[in-house]
């Protein structure tokens, strides 16, 4: 964070990153210092605040580092290339996985000499009131934008924080668990089996609304009390099961028409 001017923001870019596990942040020369209503705003990331690195400057903050972003909401002078926090979070990745290829193919260095397999990565973000300086993007390999409203596309900062924070959360969480799977392929998944996501591509009926599938759910558990396929006193999970299947099925008008028309015929029986 490039020269803040409030404390409190201070403490919730550090709460942000807490929650989207981040733990290295450097305030460079801050207009006021960290303080209580820092402290206040960082919440359960108050941890983050103690261990934070004061940098006078950029060029000191950043000095060490490999790949450095930085968080912009318009292009600049002589603009680096400009990506999304999923690109963003991309590049990072894939960055870190070539490092790591390297140190550990390469057997002609010495242990000692080796680069590190975990690079120094930053993510810069400006002031509140005007962002980076044009001098301070152009420290920057990429240059990270939010999709945002046009006619006002600023964030707070550490409303930008949390945002790009939760994409590289969601994307690093992805990214791992893809690589978790290539490796245990021969294993079977049987303890924490996950639900398939259906998207149905094509409609030719106008999806039903939840008011009517929860009275397709309650009509279904009707008719397996009446059929005694349910006991009315313990009903237990039994329409959360029946409003998941609905929902699973993606049934449009036609569909819950034929369905609505064959339980009420089934009740009547």
């Amino acid at each position: 964070m490039v020269n803040t001017t409030l404390p409190a923001n201070i403490g919730s870019a550090a709460r942000a990153m807490h929650t989207m596990g981040l733990s290295r942040l450097t305030v460079v020369n801050p207009k006021l210092p960290i303080d209580e209503t820092s402290v206040s705003h960082a919440a359960g990331g108050s941890d983050l605040l103690s261990a934070a690195t004061i940098a006078p400057t950029l060029e000191s903050a950043i000095a060490n580092c490999q790949l450095v972003f930085a968080a912009s909401s318009r292009s600049r002078h002589l603009p680096r290339p400009v990506v999304t926090p999923t690109q963003a979070a991309q590049i990072m990745c894939d960055f870190i996985d070539k490092q790591s290829a390297l140190d550990t193919t390469d057997d002609n260095i010495e242990t000692h000499a080796k680069t590190s397999s975990k690079p120094n990565i930053a993510i810069l973000f400006g002031r509140e009131d005007r962002g980076l300086t044009n001098e301070e993007l152009a420290y920057a390999d990429y240059h990270i934008q939010i999709d945002a409203n046009p006619d006002y596309p600023v964030l707070n900062v550490a409303s930008a924080v949390q945002v790009i924070a939760s994409f590289f959360y969601a994307y690093v969480q992805a990214h791992t668990q893809s690589a978790t799977s290539q490796l245990n392929n021969d294993v079977d998944n049987v303890t924490s089996p996950s639900l398939e996501v259906v998207l149905r591509q094509q409609w030719d009926e106008p999806a039903i609304t939840q008011q009517q599938l929860l009275k397709l759910t309650d009509r279904t558990t009707e008719l397996m009390i009446q059929r005694g396929l349910a006991d009315s006193e313990h009903l237990k999970s039994l329409p959360a099961r029946l409003s998941r299947l609905s929902s699973r099925l993606q049934l449009d008008q036609k569909e819950y028409q034929l369905l609505s028309a064959l339980i009420a015929k089934l009740l009547k029986e």
